[in-house]
C-alpha cells in the first residue's frame, strides 16, 4: 500500500493538489474536512469548546463562527493546543476507518519502496508534522509556493481577515522551509497550474527507493 501524506503550509495548494490526486482515481481523505466535521452542531467536541469559550463564539445559525474561534486560537498557543486536543483524536479515528477501508492500518510508517501497481490512498493532513504523524505514511509530499502568494491566496479565500491574522495563521505552522526539507517529494505551486498537474505526474510516476523523512530534502 502506498500512503501519500499530503501536506504543506496553509494555502499553498494542498487541495489543488488533492483534486489532481483524485482525477488520477487515488482516494483522498481531507483531515481539514473531519475536523470540520468534529465541530458540527452535536458533537461532543462542539459543546465543550462552547463551554470553554461562550457563547460569543456561536454563529446566527449555530454554528461556530470560526473567525472569532480563530482569533482566539492563533492569539495564545496555550488555547489552540487546547483545541487541537479536543479534535485531533476524532480526525486520527476517521483516518484510521479510511485507511483501514482500502486495506491498511495506521500508524505504519512504510519506508520502502512501493511495488509498481500497488494500490496508492492520501491523507490530506495541513498539520501532519506539527501534528506527528509522520509514521502514518509512506511518503510525504509538501506542497509549497512564494510567502508572497501565500498571503495573496490566504487573503482571497477569506477577505474578512486582516494582515495581522493573516500573519498569526502563518506563524502557528511549521515554516515551509523546514516542511520542504523532510519531504519526500516537494511539490512548488508558485507556478502554473500545467505545471502542478506535471510535477504530481511525476511524483507518482517514480519508484524510486525513498528516504526517511528525516534525512529527505
Amino acid at each position: 500500500m502506498r500512503i501519500i501524506g499530503l501536506t504543506g503550509g496553509i494555502a499553498t495548494g494542498k487541495s489543488t493538489v488533492a483534486r489532481i490526486l483524485e482525477r488520477h482515481g487515488i482516494p483522498v481523505a481531507d483531515a481539514d474536512q473531519m475536523a470540520c466535521q468534529a465541530l458540527a452542531v452535536g458533537s461532543p467536541i462542539r459543546e465543550r469548546v462552547l463551554q470553554r469559550y461562550g457563547q460569543a463564539i456561536r454563529a446566527p445559525s449555530g454554528e461556530l463562527d470560526r473567525r472569532q474561534l480563530g482569533q482566539i486560537i492563533f492569539a495564545d498557543a496555550a488555547e489552540r493546543a487546547w483545541l487541537e486536543a479536543q479534535i485531533h483524536p476524532f480526525v486520527k479515528a476517521r483516518l484510521r476507518e479510511f485507511l483501514q477501508s482500502h486495506g491498511a492500518s495506521a500508524p505504519q510508517g512504510v519506508q520502502h519502496p512501493q511495488k509498481d501497481g500497488s494500490p496508492t490512498v492520501c491523507l490530506m493532513i495541513p498539520l501532519l508534522f506539527e501534528a506527528h504523524m509522520e509514521n502514518w505514511v509512506s511518503e510525504i509530499w509538501v506542497v509549497t509556493c512564494t510567502p508572497e502568494q501565500q498571503r495573496q491566496r490566504l487573503a482571497q479565500r477569506d477577505p474578512l481577515l486582516t494582515p495581522a491574522e493573516i500573519e498569526a495563521r502563518l506563524a502557528s505552522q511549521w515554516p515551509l522551509e523546514e516542511k520542504a526539507r523532510c519531504a519526500h517529494v516537494v511539490l512548488d505551486n508558485s507556478g502554473s497550474l500545467a505545471e502542478l498537474e506535471a510535477q504530481v505526474q511525476q511524483a507518482l510516476a517514480s519508484q524510486k527507493p525513498l528516504a526517511s523523512p528525516q534525512q529527505a530534502g
